[in-house]
C-alpha cells in the first residue's frame, strides 16, 4: 500500500482520486445520453466531490507533481466542461437547433468548450508543484460547472427561454478567463 502514498506513482491516493473523478463524469455522459438528467446531475456532482478531495490529499501528502497536476486538468476539462456543455445541450437545446438558430447553438458550444479547454490549459502553465495561489483568475472550470447547472435549474422553472440559455453560457465562457478574481478555497 506505500505506493498510495508515493508522489512519483501515477495510482497514489491524489491521481486515484482524479481517477474517480474521471470515472464519474465518464458515467455523467452515460446518462446524459440516456436522457437520465438526475442521474447525469449525481455523477456530476459527485466528480465535484472528488475534484475537491484529490487536492486536498495532494496538498496534505506532498504528493502533488508534473502528471498530477495534468492529469487532473483533463479530468476538470471532462467533468467540468465537456459534462456540463453536453447536459446543457441533451437537456435543454437538442431537437431545437433550427428555431434557435443553429449558427448560435454551434458557435455557443465551440466558444464555451474551447474558453474551458484555455483557462485549464492556462492555469496548468502557470501551476507549480505544491503551490496553490491565493486567487484563481477567472472563474474556475468547477464553477462555471455550477453556474450552467444554475441556468439549467431556472430554465426548469420556465423562466429561461432557450435563447438566454445560450447567451448565459457565453458569458460564463468569457468568465473563465476573465481577469475576475476568485478567492482559492
Amino acid at each position: 500500500m506505500g505506493f498510495l502514498f508515493n508522489k512519483y506513482n501515477h495510482f497514489n491516493l491524489a491521481n486515484l482520486a482524479t481517477f474517480f473523478n474521471i470515472g464519474a463524469g465518464i458515467l455523467a455522459i452515460y446518462f446524459i445520453t440516456h436522457g437520465q438528467f438526475f442521474g447525469a446531475a449525481l455523477f456530476a456532482w459527485i466528480a465535484g466531490a472528488f475534484d475537491i478531495v484529490d487536492g486536498k490529499i495532494a496538498r496534505k501528502y506532498s504528493l502533488s507533481t508534473e502528471f498530477g497536476i495534468q492529469l487532473d486538468s483533463y479530468a476538470d476539462f471532462l467533468s467540468f466542461v465537456i459534462v456540463p456543455s453536453m447536459f446543457i445541450y441533451f437537456a435543454i437545446i437538442d431537437g431545437k437547433e433550427l428555431e434557435l438558430n443553429t449558427v448560435l447553438v454551434l458557435f455557443t458550444f465551440i466558444y464555451y468548450i474551447i474558453s474551458g479547454l484555455r483557462r485549464l490549459i492556462k492555469f496548468n502553465i502557470d501551476a507549480q508543484e505544491g503551490q496553490v495561489e491565493k486567487y484563481f483568475t477567472g472563474i474556475p472550470t468547477p464553477l462555471g460547472a455550477i453556474l450552467l447547472f444554475v441556468v439549467y435549474l431556472v430554465w426548469l422553472t420556465g423562466i429561461l427561454p432557450e435563447t438566454i440559455v445560450l447567451i448565459s453560457m457565453i458569458i460564463i465562457g468569457y468568465l473563465l478567463n476573465s481577469k475576475i478574481k476568485i478567492p482559492h478555497p
